[in-house]
């Protein structure tokens, strides 16, 4: 099948012709583009199109696609059986590469994101006694109903339902902040600090686009849950193992740790973790449940434990700053010549250009960029072969598998296509 053909096929097949959202192209205008295949920093549609891609699985593939050492450690297992329903000693190599790296005591393999955050909370509201959660606006955390919430009208208020099939009560549970707003973290604990059993965030925003953490931020998150009794949930499910070997290191005192995407290998595949005393509240040992058929599979922990040993000696790391770099320049210096209101945010391999004047430090001010204008600048970039998340509210992913050919016929791209945009 065509392109053409692979998306009618699929438009009667799944809701809205995707099995996840963003896929839609929605909200750029576009129309899906099937990828048939991926090598290295490139992705090839149906059509055997060729795509620069900074998509990167939105966010795992940071080898880039079909690394060698993660595809043969999946050939692999794959022969020795998919699926067992017991415990395998590929679960206890992933396991122990992850605590070494991050110094968590124990750790509980999940399938998704969702899964690790959804169970960080429920064993805090078991270890505190509690029910509230605090989340800030903008932050995404999976698709559970508690999350699936918007601010209300205060600064400081109960969140509303943000979906269709989220009751009211559940949404109610959850309050939600501004972020990068130490101030309203304060006031909020000091009216409500004996109900709350949890503070959520993503150490870097990662999910309104890349937002920055100022350090007043990360310093109120570091002291005042903790002071209050309160668990600190680091969703480290994008930023874990993406910026550095292990955890971000922007959180000292996070209670549980929630990790995915790169240490899976690009396969489905997310964690918590924390102190022996908290996580041994889950069960068999505790009365926290949680349960999974497929947690700790096989392939998925060959692929991780492959992929972590590639990450190992930092060598990765440092490249990925230098490419990182490099994007950022000559997309700022695009802009500049292009006389646009636009910024890039960047912290590693991962950034957003935001057509705004400044980089934002909130959603609010997230929201304030450009998205008709950035839909131009997506389609503009598709057609000279560069493959971008397709919302202004999401990250870009350099990888390794990137060079400075790619970067630079990006650079050229984006040249090209700002100063189109930029013409009467």
């Amino acid at each position: 099948m065509n392109n053409a053909e692979t998306v009618a096929a699929a438009r009667g097949l799944f809701p809205g012709g995707v099995n996840s959202p963003v896929r839609s192209f929605r909200s750029v205008g576009g129309r899906p583009v099937p990828i048939a295949r991926g090598e290295g920093p490139h992705v090839f549609d149906t059509e055997g199109n060729r795509y620069i891609d900074y998509i990167g699985a939105f966010g795992p593939l940071i080898l880039g696609h079909a690394p060698a050492p993660v595809v043969e450690a999946i050939r692999r297992a794959a022969g020795e059986g998919t699926a067992f329903g017991a415990l395998t000693p590929g679960e206890v190599e992933l396991g122990s590469r992850i605590a070494a790296a991050t110094g968590l005591d124990r750790v509980r393999l999940v399938n998704s994101g969702t899964e690790a955050t959804m169970t960080a909370i429920r064993l805090a509201r078991a270890a505190t006694g509690r029910d509230v959660l605090v989340k800030f606006d903008g932050g995404y955390h999976g698709h559970s109903d508690g999350l699936l919430v918007k601010a209300g009208s205060g600064v400081a208020t109960l969140g509303l339902s943000d979906s269709a099939g989220v009751p009211g009560a559940v949404a109610a549970l959850t309050a939600v902040l501004p972020y990068n707003d130490p101030d309203a973290l304060e006031a909020w604990f000091a009216a409500h600090g004996a109900e709350t059993a949890a503070v959520i965030v993503e150490p870097v925003a990662g999910n309104m686009g890349l937002v920055l953490p100022e350090p007043a931020f990360l310093h109120a998150l570091d002291t005042i849950p903790q002071a209050h009794g309160a668990v600190l949930i680091a969703d480290e499910v994008i930023t874990g193992f993406r910026f550095r070997y292990g955890l971000s290191g922007l959180l000292q005192n996070a209670g549980v740790v929630c990790l995915g995407k790169v240490i899976g290998g690009g396969l489905p595949v997310g964690a918590i973790g924390g102190t022996a005393a908290l996580m041994d509240l889950l069960a068999p040992l505790g009365p926290v449940y949680q349960a999974g058929t497929l947690s700790g599979n096989p392939l998925v922990t060959a692929a991780g434990a492959a992929m972590l040993d590639q990450l190992a000696d930092g060598a990765v790391y440092r490249r990925l700053e230098e490419l990182g770099r490099h994007l950022e320049n000559g997309l700022t210096t695009a802009i500049r010549r292009a006389e646009l209101e636009a910024s890039v945010v960047r912290r590693g391999s991962a950034l957003t250009l935001f057509f705004r004047s400044g980089p934002p430090r909130d959603y609010a001010t997230a929201r304030e960029a450009a998205t008709e204008v950035f839909a131009r600048f997506h389609a503009g970039m598709l057609e000279r072969g560069v493959m971008l998340p397709p919302s202004q509210f999401e990250t870009w992913f350099v990888s390794a598998a990137h060079t400075e050919r790619e970067i630079d016929a990006t650079v050229e791209a984006a040249h090209a296509v700002l100063r189109g945009m930029a013409q009467p």
